[in-house]
């Protein structure tokens, strides 16, 4: 289900004080505004059963559903067009440099050498786009299982990731990445999980278990330095509860050492 639309008042204008403790500095006070139409659209992603983000939007740019996911893309007034899959926010326009950065050059920087990588998922192509500023990189192999989610970013978030797509360093399969990596018999520098969460039932969800990363991802690194990194989920003090704690606890179990981002 893609985030919900919806009509809010909005909360806001600073009004009025209260003095405190005898000093002169104030506290501002929040005043319910009267609600007002052009002002209306929203986006909103459950957090917990008692929290959500908000995000106020210019328009829905577009919404609709692959074989295998829910697709949206929205104009929000503050981070510019965000990727939305399965009601999730998946990068945003402002900020998504820090999220693939801080996937991609740590592990890439932790290597002394890397030639080939293997990205999982990855349709955004903003994770290649990093992995391509790396010099000694001269082979990247990007596997996502949905073509009209790789189509529809090529064509709406092109200014992110046409570089990427262009070169002639990366090879794009379509493709289960778990059958790609079984099939492979190339060995990789690193490989990178930049997936969606492991929602139960959702096409990710195999991408994240202890004989997944035992039996295929570990097999398919280089022998003595191959990096593994994935993403995992947001690591807030609430949030960690979604997937954080029991990939990383996955995790631990499989790798020698491992070195959560967050």
């Amino acid at each position: 289900m893609v985030g919900a639309v919806q009509d809010y008042g909005r909360v806001g204008e600073l009004n009025g004080g209260l003095e405190t403790n005898g000093y002169e500095s104030r506290v501002a006070m929040a005043k319910q505004q009267p609600r007002r139409e052009e002002e209306s659209q929203w986006f909103e992603e459950e957090i917990d059963d008692d929290l959500k983000l908000c995000y106020a939007l210019n328009s829905v740019l577009h919404r609709g559903a692959s074989k295998y996911q829910e697709i949206a893309l929205i104009d929000t007034k503050h981070f510019g067009k965000a990727l939305i899959i399965d009601g999730k926010m998946q990068s945003a326009e402002v900020d998504e440099f820090i999220y693939h950065e801080s996937l991609i050059h740590p592990p890439l920087l932790f290597h002394p050498n890397p030639k080939t990588v293997f990205i999982m998922g990855g349709g955004e192509g903003s994770a290649a786009r990093e992995v391509l500023r790396h010099n000694t990189v001269h082979r990247v192999v990007m596997c996502d299982i949905d073509q009209e989610v790789v189509d529809f970013c090529r064509t709406h978030l092109s200014a992110a990731n046409r570089a990427a797509f262009a070169s002639d360093k990366l090879r794009l399969v379509i493709d289960d990445a778990r059958a790609e990596l079984e099939r492979s018999r190339e060995r990789f520098d690193v490989i990178v999980g930049d997936l969606a969460d492991p929602v139960e039932g959702g096409p990710c969800y195999q991408l994240y278990t202890k004989p997944f990363y035992e039996h295929v991802v570990k097999p398919r690194l280089s022998d003595g330095r191959g990096v593994f990194v994935t993403q995992a989920g947001p690591a807030g003090v609430l949030t960690h509860r979604e997937v954080f704690s029991s990939i990383y606890n996955t995790l631990r179990h499989v790798f020698k050492c491992e070195y959560p981002a967050n």
